[in-house]
């Protein structure tokens, strides 16, 4: 039989695999089926990671303004529930970064939260 070489588009798909999988160790640099399977797993790890990062970022801000209510001595649910009551609408990044860089303005929301 006549052997017939594989087109330009299935190398042109291996190229696009093997420029994605520059820096991999192994074979998960060298052979087309590995190359793919691994660009796959690391882009699933990519979006998980993704979400990952927004959920431990949101316990980062939380562990931060919790500790600076610990120190005046209030809890943070009971703060936030009076912030929102008070129509004070001031999500958690910007309520974590006001108590570690700004406690004075921090500490008058909290006043203003207790009355």
């Amino acid at each position: 039989m006549v052997r017939v070489k594989r087109g330009n588009l299935a190398l042109k798909r291996k190229k696009k695999y093997f420029k994605f999988c520059k820096g991999y160790r192994g074979s998960n640099s060298r052979l087309s089926t590995m190359a793919m399977e691994q660009t796959v797993q690391s882009l699933q790890y990519a979006y998980i990671g993704r979400k990952l990062k927004k959920r431990s970022f949101r316990k980062y801000w939380i562990y931060r303004i919790n500790s600076s209510l610990s120190a005046l001595n209030l809890k943070y649910s009971i703060v936030l529930g009076n912030l929102k009551k008070l129509k004070i609408f001031l999500n958690k990044k910007i309520l974590a970064h006001l108590s570690y860089n700004d406690p004075s303005a921090f500490e008058i929301l909290v006043k203003k939260s207790k009355n």
